[in-house]
């Protein structure tokens, strides 16, 4: 559901590390517990923060932090996205440092790899752009 809510799309490993746990796609880790065989809420037991690491190679790390759990009257099958900020970089983009770089040569039409990075990534992108209709749509779509 985060990736849904991100944007991403999840072509790549990743790893939840709840506590001194670890949760993941199973496929080579011995002490990794199987991702597909808990729910979030068994995962977290207590805990209000975790970490979502995601594309070992570039080396996304996420903390997330759990404010508040609640219901809803509304019967929704679904998570729900309630508030977001920022754009997310773009999937494979190198990493914290690489998009750091992105967004100064998306920004500096004199650099030289301006215009290979527009064309890599699409016509512009605004790193301050959340839409939470379109966060909520991907969500539905996770199944």
């Amino acid at each position: 559901m985060l990736l849904a809510a991100m944007g991403w799309t999840n072509s790549h490993s990743h790893a939840f590390r709840i506590g001194d746990r670890h949760f993941g796609m199973g496929l080579d880790e011995e002490e990794e517990i199987d991702e597909r065989e808990v729910i979030i809420l068994q995962a977290l037991r207590d805990e209000h923060r975790f970490f979502f690491d995601y594309d070992f190679g570039d080396g996304w790390e996420h903390e997330v932090t759990i404010e508040e759990l609640s219901g809803s009257d509304h019967g929704l099958r679904f998570a729900v996205c309630l508030d977001g900020q920022n754009a997310c970089p773009p999937e494979d983009v190198g990493g914290a440092d690489g998009y750091a770089d992105f967004l100064k040569a998306i920004a500096d039409p004199n650099r030289e790899d301006h215009e290979s990075y527009l064309e890599w990534f699409g016509d512009s992108f605004d790193p301050s752009k959340f839409d939470l209709a379109v966060a909520n749509a991907r969500c539905q779509q996770v199944r």
